[in-house]
């Protein structure tokens, strides 16, 4: 079993960054395919990025494509999302999860654990 804790969320302007961070309990982090997901207020949870178990390959929402980076390192046992050029319609709460199944997957139903979330607002 894994269990993943989310941190760095906060306010921010609209145009500012932040990086989000989810740590794994449990020495078996690099065999899963890592994702984040969000979810804003009366919206379902959407995919935003995954992440291989090397981290060799990633994969983004056309949302966030070119804004946000995902990364990971397994030694720390921890995966990250760097969102540049923040706008107000990326504020949701943010979640990471772990999947046991091939790297890439955008659903929900994929994914085999999850974290408790982390707020981020981005004012206008």
């Amino acid at each position: 079993q894994v269990q993943l804790v989310e941190s760095g969320g906060g306010l921010v302007q609209a145009g500012g960054s932040l990086r989000l961070s989810c740590a794994a309990s449990g020495r078996t982090f690099s065999s899963y395919a890592m994702g984040w997901f969000r979810q804003a207020p009366g919206k379902e949870r959407e995919f935003v990025a995954a992440i291989s178990r090397t981290g060799g390959r990633r994969y983004y929402a056309d949302s966030v494509n070119g804004r946000f980076t995902i990364s990971r390192d397994n030694a720390k046992n921890t995966v990250y999302l760097q969102m540049k050029s923040l706008k107000p319609e990326d504020t949701a709460v943010y979640y990471c999860a772990a999947d046991s199944g091939p790297p890439g997957n955008m659903r929900v139903s994929e994914y085999d654990y999850w974290g408790q979330g982390t707020q981020v607002t981005v004012s206008s």
